[in-house]
C-alpha cells in the first residue's frame, strides 16, 4: 500500500508540473502576442534614428563627405545597436516583464482590448499622445524650475552647503 501511495502522490506531482509548464507556456505565449500587437518590437527605432543622425551631423562637418564611408559606418552602428537592443535580444526580458505584470486572464483582456477598433486607435494615436503629453508636462514645469531651484538654494544656505 505505501508504494501505491508513493506512485500516486509522484503521478500527480509530475502531471501537476506538466501543467505549471504548459501554463507557463501558454502565459509566455499571451505575453508574446500582446508585445506583438502593441508593437514592442518597435520601441528602438528612435534610437536607430538617433545614431543615424548622429552619424550624419558628424558627417556634415567633415570636409569632402565620402557617402560610402558614412553608410558604411551607420552600418556598423546598426549592428551594435542590433546586438545590445535588437528585438531578439529584449523579447525574453519583456516577455518575462508583462508574464510577471499581467496573469494570463489580464493578457488575454489586454489582447482582445488591443485586437478592438478602440484598441488599435489608442495604438495608433500613443505615440503622439505621449509625445504631445510630454510637451505639456515639459512647459507646466518651466513655470516651477525657478521656484524649485530658489528653495534649493536657500536650503543649501540654511545648512552652509556650498551651491555647484
Amino acid at each position: 500500500m505505501p508504494h501505491l501511495f508513493k506512485l500516486c502522490t509522484a503521478v500527480l506531482l509530475s502531471a501537476s508540473a506538466s501543467l505549471a509548464l504548459a501554463d507557463a507556456a501558454s502565459h509566455a505565449a499571451d505575453a508574446e502576442r500582446f508585445l506583438k500587437l502593441a508593437h514592442a518590437d518597435k520601441l528602438t527605432v528612435p534610437v536607430y534614428g538617433q545614431v543615424q543622425q548622429m552619424f550624419a551631423q558628424r558627417f556634415a562637418q567633415a570636409p569632402g563627405g565620402k557617402q560610402a564611408l558614412l553608410e558604411s559606418y551607420q552600418a556598423k552602428a546598426n549592428a551594435a545597436l542590433d546586438k545590445a537592443v535588437g528585438w531578439d535580444k529584449l523579447k525574453p526580458d519583456m516577455v518575462k516583464l508583462y508574464t510577471s505584470n499581467f496573469d494570463e486572464q489580464e493578457l488575454k483582456q489586454l489582447i482582445a482590448f488591443y485586437e478592438s477598433p478602440l484598441g488599435q486607435k489608442v495604438l495608433q494615436k500613443m505615440p503622439t499622445l505621449t509625445a504631445q503629453s510630454a510637451q505639456i508636462t515639459q512647459s507646466k514645469l518651466e513655470t516651477a524650475v525657478p521656484e524649485v531651484n530658489k528653495l534649493l538654494a536657500e536650503m543649501s544656505d540654511e545648512l552652509g552647503v556650498k551651491q555647484p
